[in-house]
């Protein structure tokens, strides 16, 4: 049974704008009746997280990629991310310092420059692309380029904090060098990049021309900032070309698939929804909206929103669907799908987004952590992908809907999701993975978004004057991008459907 179709006035504009991020109450303490001294206990538990996070991995795993929390080792897993496989790991690849690259947006919103400064330092001498590994462009491009890029800015926006003479553009050099290592990627007859890529050699021989939503869709934010920072339009050009061929390959229903070939722009995987493979490309052409301010960007997501909400939605859950005719497929939750009631608040469709966020809550409190898949149809745990790797989706929601409402009951989701971390998942050594929720045996993993995403926006939610004077964005690996008016075509205008519930704030620029 599918939902109504909203009946969205036409034309179409982002709507609330000023809805991104925090700036919203300039986050004043207490004005929710919280409580000062408990929403102070709540942050410095948080900031515990981190630090143990942090501190475990550069004792045990730095310059290496992440940490292994139970053995208080290490994994070089740059070459293994999206790798399920694990085919074609390098033999001489000791580590591209991931979870330290992810960390660094993370420390300047938590206010400790000196150790961001430590961290630039360190990358300014030691790290270097110029490695033979094979690499899936999309995980590169949301941790490492994202990473640099956003602490390239934060370095240039809070140099005062930093001792003089310190930064001169490190990061975004070595930005701009892994940029240029994806380019080959996009070296294709329809433009949509290769999914994997060697940082020394480009495109390896009879590499696989299989790829997802995401990994050519989700591209556009790191490669757009990145053209815009050094005045080499090549890589937003790249990224572009490749969204508006994915887009042009939609269904009469407006509806896109889940995995598709590079060469012949055919799809491969017809059945689609908002979690795995597809999530990313629907919050990047909102994003992009608002961070480069083109109607190219919201015209894409209005018509894709549309359609998901007809075909994907049933009640609060979204289930998938085949592309091509709308008819459901597969009744699952997936936990990479809770983030979207944080880009619902960002829109400013509150009153669904919050129908969701509770659902999740719902089989977060069920279980104790959000299981990677969950049955709607059997009310059962997927047989096999029963683990929790610390994923941040359901946190972010929680802070997106909090600055929305400013409702105190989302102090108390992000109490839950703070317990349970450190009930189930804290070790001597770190923060590990739920391998299986059902018995919470633990996986000696601790994934670099932990401490970029997780810790992060559950800071935030008890302190978020980290953006009260600037308006950001965050990609989808939570490194914030600030929204400046020289990027933008035009400035986004606000609007407000009818049938959607909003708060009215005014837009900072």
């Amino acid at each position: 049974m599918r939902s109504p179709e909203p009946s969205l006035p036409a034309p179409a504009r982002l709507v609330v704008v000023a809805l991104l991020l925090a700036a919203l109450t300039g986050g004043a303490v207490g004005v929710d009746g919280y409580g000062r001294a408990r929403r102070l206990h709540m942050k410095n538990k948080v900031l515990e997280m981190f630090y143990h996070a942090y501190d475990n991995y550069m004792t045990y795993a730095f310059p290496h990629d992440e940490l292994k929390p139970l053995t208080k080792s290490f994994t070089d897993s740059l070459s293994e991310l999206g790798n399920l496989n694990l085919e074609h790991l390098p033999q001489d690849y000791n580590g591209s310092a991931l979870t330290l690259v992810e960390s660094l947006s993370s420390l300047v919103v938590l206010g400790n420059f000196t150790e961001f400064e430590r961290g630039i330092l360190w990358l300014s001498e030691n790290l270097t692309f110029d490695v033979d590994a094979r690499i899936n462009l999309f995980e590169c491009n949301i941790r490492l380029l994202g990473g640099l890029i956003s602490a390239h800015l934060l370095a240039k926006d809070f140099s005062r904090q930093l001792k003089d003479g310190l930064y001169h553009d490190q990061l975004l050099h070595l930005a701009e060098s892994l940029g240029n290592r994806f380019l080959p990627a996009f070296e294709t007859p329809t433009g949509l990049p290769y999914a994997w890529i060697n940082l020394k050699y480009g495109v390896m021989e009879n590499e696989t021309t299989e790829t997802s939503t995401s990994g050519c869709g989700s591209l556009i934010l790191e490669m757009g900032v990145l053209s815009r920072l050094t005045g080499d339009s090549r890589y937003e050009a790249a990224a572009l070309r490749a969204l508006r061929k994915l887009w042009s390959m939609r269904s009469s229903l407006n509806l896109v698939g889940t995995t598709l070939d590079v060469l012949t722009g055919k799809w491969i995987e017809y059945s689609s929804g908002i979690g795995a493979g597809v999530d990313s490309f629907y919050e990047y052409l909102v994003k992009a909206y608002i961070l480069f301010g083109s109607d190219e960007y919201w015209d894409m997501f209005h018509s894709a929103y549309l359609a998901v909400q007809k075909y994907f939605r049933h009640g609060p859950w979204y289930h998938e669907a085949d592309m091509r005719t709308g008819e459901a497929t597969h009744w699952q939750l997936t936990s990479l799908q809770a983030f979207w009631p944080g880009l619902q608040t960002l829109l400013g469709d509150v009153a669904a987004a919050n129908l969701s966020h509770r659902e999740f809550y719902n089989i977060w409190q069920r279980f104790g952590v959000l299981p990677e898949r969950y049955l709607l149809d059997y009310g059962i745990l997927h047989p096999t992908e029963k683990y929790y790797p610390l994923r941040p989706e359901f946190a972010e929601s929680t802070f997106y809907l909090y600055q929305a409402t400013k409702d105190p009951w989302y102090l108390e989701v992000g109490e839950t999701i703070i317990g349970s971390l450190n009930y189930y998942t804290k070790v001597d050594g770190g923060f590990a993975s739920v391998r299986d929720v059902s018995t919470m045996k633990l996986e000696d993993h601790q994934h670099s978004f932990f401490l970029s995403e997780t810790c992060k926006y559950l800071f935030l939610l008890y302190d978020d004057s980290f953006l009260r004077n600037q308006n950001y964005i965050f990609t989808t690996e939570g490194h914030p991008l600030p929204i400046r008016s020289t990027w933008h075509e035009k400035f986004p205008a606000t609007h407000f459907p009818r049938n959607w519930t909003f708060v009215k704030v005014p837009f900072l620029l």
